[in-house]
């Protein structure tokens, strides 16, 4: 059987080939027509050579091509919407309407389009300028950007299309995208169209390059390479954890996101007001994609009590009642499986579900466990062991204090929320709490479930460790992720000539906003 090519060096190639793949349909289980290969190192290696070719040419590349490509490239993704929706559903399980096609297809082209708008506009880069000792810095390009793209977004956070995508080429790097397994076709196709578009906007072929699995040691050697500029991981925290050590050992940035279980406290002034809508909103957002959200709901902190015990019994009916979804592949369901039982053997109670279903296809039973706070407090760490699917954890504690102490045992979050009452009987126990969870976390949230992430430019979908490498950095919100894929540049009496155009006495554009003197302005230098 023949295997799928790769790009590489701006030709679609066979493989270096240490062996092949296939994805599956989650929904039944079976097999998807289409092979594709297992890259050997000598496709790595030519595929940093020639991106480090790229990255030179886009050095002196106009913002207004870059900005053409990343909108060409959202326009020919149109152009392949059904086929595009088709083969995402096929590959992930995830249903056409509204998830794929309504929702995560347009946010994937307006992603592209936004990052048009920074290359065109510029601030992104936060150029410098100290006219009195002629000093000037700015943001700049860092190199050719590794992305890997994750399993549950098979457009928005796809290798090739997209955040990470947007981010490190609006930032002026070529990307090697490295597909995941579970929708490799998607990627196929959209590389197909973002190579056209390169050609297009006049770009250098290798700016956009794929290959779609290596061995786990190309992986480490691939993100460490001296070539390498950064890389933009989304995916499990033991494999992202050794690319990390790689990366780090020769001192190469990488940007992680690994694994969350945001928790939600709802204090006891909201149970008592609306504790049966918020279980049902809670079921909802927990089951939303199976579950298989970055920051979906895993983790609640109730205080016991009558009312506590109404929100457990109305969420477990929910779930009960709600249809079992697949999940994204048997390996998710393998594992979702195995993190429930790590939970049940640190002391939680399974309340319903808890089991896979005995059916064709990726399916678990939706889940709720519970456990007590002094429970919790016994075995932090398994009982913040990440179910990635549709399975929470409730955490029952006895008071306040109890409550706060949790907290403090908490790793660290994407998201974090809580709920309180409209009528302020809430406030002083929010007071006490809020503090502890802000520091835990990247994007706190008020009466509202963290499900969803806006592409805004205030957005952070990023925090402490173990929920991303870095909380200085966010994967989500143009024009600061553009930043993560940026390399610090000064000039130091340079004569006006040989600067950029961004830290010239002009500003090159006019809308650009830039540090002059201590103030952020428009104005040319003097002006």
């Amino acid at each position: 059987m023949s295997l799928h090519p790769i790009l590489i060096a701006g030709q679609w190639r066979p493989a270096q080939s240490t062996g092949s793949f296939h994805s599956e349909n989650p929904a039944t289980g079976e097999p998807i027509s289409g092979e594709y290969p297992i890259s050997a190192w000598a496709d790595c290696d030519a595929a940093l050579t020639a991106a480090t070719a790229a990255a030179v040419a886009l050095r002196t590349t106009a913002p207004e091509k870059i900005a053409h490509f990343l909108t060409r490239f959202a326009e020919r993704m149109e152009a392949r919407k059904a086929e595009l929706v088709d083969l995402a559903h096929a590959e992930s399980g995830l249903p056409k309407a509204p998830r794929l096609g309504d929702v995560e297809f347009p946010r994937t082209t307006g992603q592209l389009r936004q990052g048009a708008a920074a290359v065109l506009e510029g601030s992104w880069a936060l150029p410098t300028i100290d006219a009195k000792l002629n000093i000037r810095s700015t943001l700049a390009a860092i190199g050719p950007v590794w992305v890997f793209g994750p399993n549950n977004f098979p457009f928005a956070f796809n290798s090739v299309a997209g955040g990470d995508f947007v981010a490190a080429i609006a930032a002026g790097n070529p990307v090697i995208a490295k597909a995941n397994s579970s929708h490799p076709g998607v990627t196929r196709v959209l590389a197909e169209e973002a190579f056209a578009a390169v050609g297009e906007a006049g770009l250098h072929p290798a700016t956009v390059q794929l290959i779609y699995r290596t061995g786990h040691a190309d992986g480490e050697r691939l993100v460490s390479d001296v070539r390498t500029g950064a890389t933009g991981y989304t995916g499990s925290r033991h494999a992202g954890l050794k690319l990390k050590a790689a990366a780090d050992a020769t001192g190469k940035p990488i940007y992680l996101e690994l694994s969350s279980v945001n928790p939600v406290v709802i204090l006891p002034g909201a149970l008592a007001e609306r504790g049966v809508k918020l279980a049902e909103e809670f079921a909802g957002s927990a089951l939303m994609g199976s579950g298989q959200f970055c920051t979906s709901p895993s983790l609640i902190v109730l205080i016991a009590g009558d009312a506590a015990e109404q929100f457990i019994q109305t969420a477990a009916a929910r779930l009960q009642a709600a249809p079992v979804a697949p999940l994204l592949s048997s390996a998710v369901a393998r594992s979702l499986a195995a993190s429930v039982q790590t939970l049940t053997s640190a002391g939680a109670q399974v309340v319903t579900g808890g089991t896979p279903v005995a059916a064709p296809g990726c399916r678990f039973n939706n889940t709720l466990l519970r456990v007590s706070g002094a429970e919790f407090l016994a075995a932090p760490a398994k009982l913040q062991t990440e179910a990635f699917g549709n399975a929470s954890l409730v955490v029952t504690v006895r008071d306040a204090a109890q409550a706060a102490e949790v907290l403090t045992h908490l790793e660290g979050n994407l998201t974090a929320c809580v709920y309180s009452d409209t009528a302020g009987s809430d406030d002083a126990l929010y007071a006490k709490l809020e503090p502890l969870l802000r520091e835990r976390c990247g994007r706190l949230l008020n009466d509202k479930m963290p499900t969803g992430v806006a592409v805004s430019a205030a957005m952070n979908h990023g925090g402490p460790y173990p929920s991303t490498g870095h909380p200085g950095f966010t994967a989500v919100g143009i024009p600061a992720a553009l930043r993560r894929f940026g390399v610090l540049q000064c000039y130091d009496n340079v004569r006006a000539t040989r600067l950029p155009a961004a830290l010239r006495d002009k500003n090159p554009n006019g809308k650009m906003w830039r540090l002059i003197d201590g103030a952020w302005t428009q104005r040319d230098v003097g002006a």
